[in-house]
């Protein structure tokens, strides 16, 4: 008889196997000697991402590309007067606070402006970059001559979730205003294609968007004619956590950084982003306040099409996110795949007559239930958070990304795959079950030698969709700073500011590895129907026709 032992002791093996992604993934965010820092890389001038450590730009953890910036330029003067080696730790805007509650890293450098509501959670140190509110606004749109709030009455404006960039909006009269969103590459898509008139920017991001791409215009507002802000929020600081020891170490560190200097590193941060042309380069020793000089420089004319040339220079990296993507995916699938069917077959058991291990039957019956529904009924994006870093925040427990984004879409995909299996186990004829038993086969042999490869041939093509799926759901793991396929290009757009251009270089390679895991899916299932030939529904057949010759002779 096919023993409850048995599965159990495969699902333990499973949960081994899965922990030891958490052991692999053990390491240290923030070592005694490390000055662990936390930024999006998509934000210029603040910061970028680059592939090389030209203008000081420093290694990204667990990546091959680099961040520079003036926030990068800023955190390795503290990192040095703190006597600590500077990391740079890549995530999406939403995960930098978690990130730094959790303790995966030491501060957010990212220009984040210190309002009352994020004082509530973490400190902040003095002000390290002032800046002044500005629009962002198509070149070519109804709004090109505005020169104050009240000339976008009707416009549709937005802004970046989580920030006073948003609430700031309510000051135009009349105004459209729209639903936030949780980056600016996504703001920047959306004025570039027209669902939107403008967005709520800082002047130096204004500075970078109309001086590398065309389409763009930045609206600055004379005094009186612009938005009304407290000095907490034109500020920006640095955030740490609550209590943090360094802070005032910090503070006596930035009160010896100048204004010129500050602004200097600012123009040098807006000559040396990536893509900025060798004209652009000349306004390094010009003012921020000059921005005329800045603006007007123009890009090198290149006959060369923006798409290949965006391939061209970001294939690296592009090829890195495929293959993170790749990766997930595959693995997530397969450890999903087999947790699916050791449970799936775990609840198709009969229930045993025994009292006690009919509890634990029940038991883990319930426990499996609350599983499936958990993970079928609540988002990825979710389940990532709270998983990554709320093992930080409750356990203590310091999770790789990679090990984290592995361990997140095999128990995802488990608990889709559980209820395929159980479905393709009762498809089986019930027929066969009593051939296999007629001829004394076990429950064991019935299971693995004419239930499961019918199991797996019926349910192969919705692996095969799971499989395309996750190569699609591991967008959403750029929370837990997964540099993924996605993310790889959100970060190359936030960089050039050709948008389009660059989510079609990373939409063409998706329909790439889709297409591909599709054809070889379909070629898989092609050589099994033309090898089966009715080998495993006719199994049980066979060997009677085997013992009846052998009783025979």
């Amino acid at each position: 008889m096919f023993r409850q032992k048995q599965l159990i002791r495969i699902l333990l093996t499973l949960l081994l196997f899965l922990g030891g992604l958490f052991t692999f993934g053990r390491m240290s965010f923030a070592a005694s000697d490390e000055f662990v820092v936390g930024m999006e890389a998509g934000y210029p001038p603040f910061n970028w991402t680059q592939n090389d450590d030209s203008n000081g730009a420093i290694k990204i953890q667990g990546s091959k590309d680099y961040a520079g910036g003036y926030d990068v330029k800023m955190a390795q003067k503290i990192a040095d007067d703190l006597g600590k080696k500077l990391v740079i730790f890549k995530t999406e805007w939403d995960g930098l606070a978690p990130a730094l509650t959790s303790g995966k890293i030491d501060a957010i450098i990212a220009g984040m402006s210190p309002t009352a509501e994020r004082k509530k959670t973490i400190d902040f140190t003095d002000v390290y970059y002032t800046s002044n509110l500005v629009m962002l606004i198509n070149s070519e749109g109804n709004y090109k001559n505005a020169t104050s709030l009240d000339d976008f009455k009707g416009a549709k404006i937005t802004g970046q979730l989580n920030t006073f960039h948003y609430s700031v909006i309510d000051q135009i009269p009349g105004v459209q205003k729209q639903t936030a969103m949780d980056n600016f590459p996504a703001m920047r898509v959306a004025l570039e294609s027209g669902k939107i008139d403008g967005y709520v920017t800082e002047r130096p991001e204004g500075i970078t968007a109309q001086t590398l791409n065309p389409k763009f215009k930045m609206i600055e507002f004379a005094d009186n004619k612009g938005f009304k802000t407290s000095p907490d929020d034109t500020a920006i600081a640095i955030g740490l956590r609550k209590g943090d020891p360094n802070k005032s170490k910090i503070n006596q560190l930035l009160k010896t950084i100048s204004l010129d200097e500050r602004t200097k590193l600012m123009d040098q941060a807006i000559s040396q982003q990536p893509n900025a042309t060798e004209e652009e380069a000349t306004a390094d020793s010009a003012s921020t306040a000059d921005s005329d000089k800045i603006v007007g420089v123009a890009n090198k004319k290149n006959k060369e099409p923006w798409v290949i040339k965006i391939a061209r220079e970001n294939g690296k990296a592009f090829l890195r996110g495929a293959g993170t993507t790749l990766l997930i995916s595959l693995v997530g699938t397969v450890l999903g795949t087999t947790i699916g069917l050791a449970i799936g077959v775990f609840r198709t058991l009969k229930k045993p007559v025994n009292k006690l291990a009919r509890f634990f039957n029940s038991l883990l019956n319930i426990i499996f239930s609350i599983y499936i529904e958990v993970f079928r009924g609540t988002p990825m994006i979710v389940q990532a958070m709270v998983i990554y870093y709320g093992s930080a925040q409750a356990f203590n427990i310091d999770i790789n990304p990679l090990a984290a984004a592995l361990f997140i879409v095999s128990i995802n995909t488990g608990a889709y795959m559980t209820e395929i299996i159980r479905g393709g186990i009762y498809a089986v004829d019930k027929g066969q079950f009593e051939a296999a038993e007629a001829i004394g086969m076990t429950h064991a042999q019935t299971m693995w030698n004419v239930v499961i490869p019918q199991v797996f041939r019926n349910t192969l093509p919705a692996i095969g969709n799971e499989f395309v799926i996750n190569i699609k759901d591991t967008s959403v793991l750029n929370v837990i700073a997964v540099s993924e396929l996605y993310f790889q290009a959100k970060t190359v757009a936030g960089s050039n500011f050709r948008f389009f251009d660059t989510f079609f270089v990373a939409c063409v390679i998706y329909f790439v590895m889709t297409f591909t895991v599709t054809r070889i899916l379909r070629y898989i299932e092609r050589r099994i129907d033309g090898n089966d030939s009715g080998s495993h529904v006719s199994y049980a057949n066979q060997m009677q026709v085997q013992k009846t010759e052998e009783r025979g002779a």
